[in-house]
């Protein structure tokens, strides 16, 4: 992989439709992107590239859910993270910063850039 200056981003969705819009967004701002459509695609590309950002749909057919955000809490506390959701509601605690479907790409990119500020 081509390393540069630009943060690394990983965009965990099920819809192929919003991974791919996101990835095109995103790369159009300037980042470095990779995408998986579920947890254990999200896996290997943890395994397989120094990802600075994950970006990651809450509700997924395999690994989502409260499986997925443990396992980002326990073996990934080193990554920045923001949930993506259409399911969940407000009042559900969650570990980290939840926007939620459908969403404007500008808050998306807002988000990105506060996480990713100390970068």
């Amino acid at each position: 992989m081509e390393m540069d200056n630009n943060p690394v981003i990983l965009i965990v969705e099920d819809e192929d439709s919003i991974r791919l819009t996101i990835r095109d967004f995103l790369k159009k701002k300037g980042y470095q992107v990779i995408v998986a459509s579920d947890g254990v695609g999200a896996l290997k590309q943890l395994l397989d590239n120094e990802v600075d950002l994950i970006v990651t749909d809450y509700r997924m057919d395999i690994l989502g859910g409260d499986y997925w955000l443990r396992f980002l809490q326990k073996y990934c506390a080193d990554k920045k993270v923001l949930i993506t959701s259409g399911f969940l509601q407000p009042n559900i605690p969650i570990p980290y910063k939840v926007l939620y479907k459908p969403f404007d790409y500008s808050e998306l990119e807002k988000l990105i850039e506060a996480e990713l500020a100390s970068f």
